[in-house]
């Protein structure tokens, strides 16, 4: 089976233009040598993929005829990717900002709830008289027309 149609059946790219986008730009490798698309996988085979910033390394275990369901992955490939790599997403994904820079656009829905329950300006506060709240009472309308 073809490299990036490997890579696509496992579930390792959502598409399998996109697995052929990243052979291309060099981020696959079987072994130590870089591929081109059009590559052969055989069981056994290493791959080594850079993906988000991470050296991913899979072992070939079984080639699958056609796209397999997410639970039946283990069944084709053993990841032996090192636990350093691991670690190093976890702490990128910490590094990041939580969420989202201060000052950046208007803010957002959570933004407002958050400031309005900060602030005391809370818009689900109960309000049991809602004639006082508009400022006319329809009580006092209906007696001035009766008069």
């Amino acid at each position: 089976m073809r490299i990036d149609k490997f890579l696509w059946s496992i579930r390792f790219y959502k598409t399998r233009s996109i697995a052929t986008d990243e052979i291309k730009k060099n981020r696959v490798a079987i072994g130590e040598s870089v591929v081109k698309s059009s590559k052969e996988v055989k069981e056994g085979d290493v791959i080594k993929i850079r993906k988000n910033q991470i050296d991913y390394k899979i072992k070939v275990i079984q080639i699958p005829k056609s796209r397999i369901g997410a639970k039946l992955v283990s069944l084709h490939i053993k990841d032996v990717t090192d636990k350093e790599q691991y670690e190093l997403l976890k702490l990128r994904k910490l590094s990041q900002s939580y969420y989202r820079d201060r000052g950046e656009g208007r803010p957002t829905k959570k933004d407002r709830r958050e400031i309005d329950g900060y602030t005391g300006n809370d818009v689900d506060s109960d309000f049991t008289d809602w004639d006082d709240f508009f400022g006319e009472t329809n009580s006092g309308n209906e007696e001035e027309k009766d008069s």
